[in-house]
C-alpha cells in the first residue's frame, strides 16, 4: 500500500518502500545499465515470478517512476521495458548490496540451513 505524501521517516524508509519485496530488486537487476527487455524476455530473466506478479511489480515501479513502459502499437503488440534516470540512480545505490549478497550468500545459506533444522529438531 503506497504512503501518502511525507509520510516517510527517513531516506530509508522512501527508498525500503520503491523496492520493497521479492521481485522489485530482481527487476531492477534484469533492466541493469540501460538495458531494454521485452516482457517476456524480463519473465526469463527473473525464474519463478508469475506473470500476474510481475505486471503488477512493474506498473508499481513504472507509477513510482523507477521503470519506463514503452508500447509499440504494431500486431502483435510489443512492450518494451526500461530503467529511467530515476531507476538507474537505484539501481546504481543496490550495487553493493547485491555484492554484498554475492560475497556472504554461503554464509546466508549455511545460517538458513542451520536456523531450518533448529526448528524443526524443536517441533
Amino acid at each position: 500500500m503506497p504512503k501518502e505524501k511525507g509520510t516517510y521517516a527517513c531516506g530509508l524508509d522512501a527508498a525500503v518502500d520503491v523496492v520493497g519485496g521479492k521481485w522489485k530488486p530482481m527487476i531492477l537487476w534484469a533492466l541493469h545499465s540501460g538495458r531494454t527487455l521485452r516482457f517476456g524476455e524480463l519473465k526469463r530473466h527473473i525464474s519463478g515470478v508469475s506473470e500476474k506478479v510481475l505486471i503488477q511489480q512493474l506498473r508499481e515501479l513504472e507509477s513510482d517512476g523507477i521503470v519506463h513502459r514503452e508500447v509499440y502499437r504494431e500486431v502483435p503488440p510489443k512492450v518494451e521495458y526500461s530503467l529511467t534516470d530515476l531507476g538507474q540512480s537505484l539501481n546504481t545505490a543496490l550495487l553493493p548490496l547485491g555484492l554484498w549478497g554475492d560475497e556472504h550468500m554461503q554464509q546466508v545459506i549455511a545460517n538458513k540451513v542451520k536456523a531450518d533444522n533448529g526448528s524443526n529438531n524443536a517441533a
